[in-house]
């Protein structure tokens, strides 16, 4: 369960709010997945994002607040990838949200 990071709401089954979004990229080896998590209390996002890097362990951060501005541009750029969970797609939308950095 992911927790609101503006007002500590709990976010998923059985919270208040739902998961939006994800997607997956690779970096330099490394493999990034952020999921947008909506406030169904305070209207913001929170960001979870896994960081694998290719040798060593596995990284979990929360960001935000996210502006529901903001989180909803990122979660309708997810939304025109296909296969968002795939970190080797190479789509416009892929390609954009990781700002021409992946592999």
């Amino acid at each position: 369960m992911v927790k609101c990071l503006q007002c500590g709401e709990e976010i998923g089954p059985g919270g208040n709010g739902e998961s939006v979004a994800s997607i997956s990229g690779s970096v330099m080896g490394d493999e990034y997945t952020e999921s947008y998590y909506l406030c169904g209390l305070c209207g913001v996002y929170t960001v979870k994002v896994c960081y694998e890097p290719f040798l060593g362990e596995e990284e979990v951060t929360m960001q935000g607040p996210v502006s529901r501005e903001k989180g909803d541009e990122a979660v309708n750029l997810i939304g025109k990838c296909p296969e968002p969970w795939n970190k080797k797609c190479r789509c416009d939308a892929h390609r954009s949200y990781f700002e021409g950095s992946l592999d």
